[in-house]
């Protein structure tokens, strides 16, 4: 992985470069320095604005797994698990996963557990909520880490509403056509849906 992911970086920061008209930065500057500089400024523009999306509608457009999301998109976005496929795939598992596991354990209505605490049946739906994310997700073929944060935020009553689950999903994809945009403005091949497969 450690190879691969030097080659990435490298294409990356190449890319990004030349798109800018900025070579002669490759000379000057650390790669390393730059790919941060690039997630610094990618990251946090992206999450900022979706979390400006949060403010005008007073929805929950942001949660705190969208920041893994982030991560992977713009630091590793030709891995299979930054790919849309997976991100929107994993997510959706996951906050299904975690609304599943409320209503079986009859929390649905409860206060986050930040709240009231935690009782085991909390325990047993964050639990179930984790398990079964991660299975279906190896089952489907659409692993992305952090749609376990996804299945907790929800099982944890943090967003425990139905309704909340558009706007979740909302908020995933606005940051994937982000990345998308970025991604291929920089000169990486992100992918429109599926990773592409090795000699493709």
């Amino acid at each position: 992985m450690s190879k691969e992911s030097d080659q990435l970086r490298q294409q990356l920061i190449g890319g990004l470069l030349r798109q800018l008209h900025l070579e002669a930065m490759s000379k000057r500057f650390n790669p390393r320095v730059v790919l941060a500089l690039f997630n610094l400024v990618n990251g946090g523009l992206s999450i900022a604005l979706i979390a400006s999306v949060a403010l005008v509608t007073q929805q929950a457009f942001i949660f705190p797994s969208l920041g893994a999301t982030a991560f992977l998109l713009f630091h590793l976005p030709l891995a299979e698990a930054a790919s849309p496929r997976n991100v929107l795939s994993g997510h959706l598992i996951g906050a299904l996963c975690g609304w599943a596991s409320l209503w079986l354990f009859g929390l649905h209505d409860a206060p986050a557990a930040f709240i009231s605490g935690v009782e085991w049946s909390r325990v047993a739906a964050a639990g179930l909520s984790l398990g079964l994310t991660s299975a279906l997700m190896i089952l489907f073929r659409v692993a992305h880490p952090p749609a376990g944060a996804t299945a907790l935020i929800v099982s944890l009553g943090l967003m425990h509403e139905l309704q909340q689950l558009p706007v979740l999903l909302s908020a995933v994809a606005l940051l994937v056509g982000q990345a998308f945009i970025i991604n291929r403005l920089a000169g990486i091949p992100y992918p429109l849906w599926a990773p592409r497969q090795p000699g493709v």
